[in-house]
């Protein structure tokens, strides 16, 4: 693994603490070296730094007991929902307690009249849809991972469903937050819209847990289509599939979703999903609407496709079909593993003008291949968003040397082409040296927002911005 920074521990402050909050939650806290380990765990290249105690929540009130506790001794505190994150998020540099959200799990309302719901930090984005099916309901952000909401609010997620349906900002109408002097906020009500004052809730979306941990969720849901489509279609090359991409939105295709697998992918979708692709470039597309609807939009985009000599073009409503054409596409992780076994997965992402959309990725391609990385690229590419997996020997220093390259010359050119040097992951511990290369003096305000709102530095120290 790649080495994180430490920061100074509170050793004394961490003792007290721990006692305090043993008394107060039994078995509910606990300090063995392998669940300590597990909440130190991402999927993640970044080396594990595991809290020196987990505490398991209940309720908005006991999250604020854990936070007053750890405020009046100094003491680190870390969010966990699923682990799930790939930028060391729940990694504890400086020790601490890691506050374990997933028993906090409850659907608390559905107002189906309104088109939305109100749902615990532990709820997973599949467990809520499951929730809602039988009202044709469903809550649109999709990251791939069977992510908590309140972790993806938290790293403002979004996925496959992104390019019609927007990210985790756009589908969160108000939030709860224990701050860091462990008062309980509120940041708005159900109105679908308000003027009134700051708006906090899209502070706390994407601060990754340094300003409060969020405690409750309302958020926007959306009627289950009448029809929904799925389309595939293969490409001579990623410059044509991309281009077929950048038409396809400037042409106003309302797609759902539209992903893009470079060949290395796909041959390892065929291996580990029993699929029989061509292993050229493959987009993936859902169409959502009424039954003409979504079929006239995916016979628009297969005449697009042979624009740029899209190939084996193929349209289905059949939900089998379209579910294992889909969890083909989330296995993509594992099924990269399999293309180098042994290797470990550095995964990366950057977001880009869509108009820069083929530029970025072919030279993306370029760079592995200059570097002799195995690098196969999958992305959202609706929205410019798109992510490499250089699969790497980590017992070797000059691999392990060659990826940091990668990712860091990956991540100064999408800055470079008027991106971000992340699209969906979040900042965490990996990407924080490019923060300030990408947005320059807004990051003082971002520190002195930091420090007015938690002075002590304990809400999940060593994320986003340097210390």
């Amino acid at each position: 693994m790649v080495q994180a920074t430490a920061l100074p521990r509170n050793e004394s402050g961490i003792e007290t603490a721990i006692g305090i909050l043993k008394q107060r939650f039994g078995g509910r806290l606990q300090t063995g070296a392998a669940i300590r380990e597990q909440h130190g765990h991402t999927t993640t290249w970044i080396e594990n730094q595991s809290p020196d105690a987990v505490v398991f929540a209940h309720t908005t009130e006991e999250v604020s007991d854990i936070v007053k506790t750890c405020a009046a001794h100094k003491v680190p505190v870390i969010a966990f929902g699923t682990g799930t994150s790939l930028e060391g998020h729940v990694n504890a540099p400086a020790g601490g307690i890691s506050v374990d959200l997933t028993e906090m799990n409850q659907v608390l309302a559905v107002h189906s009249e309104d088109l939305d719901c109100v749902v615990q930090p532990g709820v997973t984005r599949e467990d809520l849809n499951t929730h809602l099916r039988d009202q044709g309901l469903f809550f649109p952000i999709d990251p791939g991972a069977n992510a908590s909401l309140g972790g993806m609010a938290a790293t403002r997620a979004s996925g496959t469903n992104a390019v019609r349906y927007g990210t985790m900002k756009d589908n969160v109408l108000s939030l709860e937050a224990v701050m860091p002097d462990g008062q309980v906020i509120r940041t708005g009500r159900r109105a679908r819209k308000s003027s009134a004052g700051y708006d906090l809730a899209r502070l706390m979306i994407g601060a990754e847990g340094t300003l409060g941990i969020i405690t409750e969720l309302t958020l926007r849901l959306h009627g289950i289509p009448e029809a929904i489509s799925s389309a595939r279609c293969s490409f001579p090359t990623v410059d044509a599939a991309c281009q077929a991409v950048m038409m396809t939105i400037q042409y106003g295709i309302p797609v759902a979703r539209i992903e893009l697998l470079d060949e290395m992918s796909v041959k390892a979708a065929n291996a580990y999903s029993s699929l029989t692709l061509p292993e050229t470039p493959l987009l993936l597309l859902e169409f959502h609407g009424s039954e003409s609807g979504a079929a006239e939009q995916a016979e628009t985009f297969g005449q697009i496709a042979q624009e740029f000599g899209g190939a084996d073009f193929a349209a289905t409503s059949s939900t089998e079909e379209r579910n294992k054409l889909w969890q083909a596409r989330h296995d993509m992780y594992w099924a990269s593993l399999q293309l180098r076994p042994g290797a470990h997965g550095m995964s990366t992402d950057v977001c880009v003008p869509i108009s820069r959309l083929a530029e970025a990725v072919g030279a993306a391609q370029d760079k592995a291949t200059e570097l002799g990385l195995i690098a196969p690229i999958v992305g959202h590419v609706g929205d410019g968003n798109f992510h490499t997996l250089p699969l790497i020997d980590m017992e070797n220093a000059d691999e392990i040397a060659k990826a940091n390259e990668f990712v860091g010359w990956l991540n100064d050119l999408a800055i470079s082409m008027e991106g971000t040097c992340t699209g969906e992951h979040g900042i965490g511990q990996g990407k924080r040296p490019y923060l300030i290369k990408e947005l320059g003096a807004a990051t003082q305000y971002m520190a002195a927002i930091k420090a007015a709102l938690d002075p002590d530095n304990i809400m999940n120290p060593g994320k986003i911005l340097s210390d």
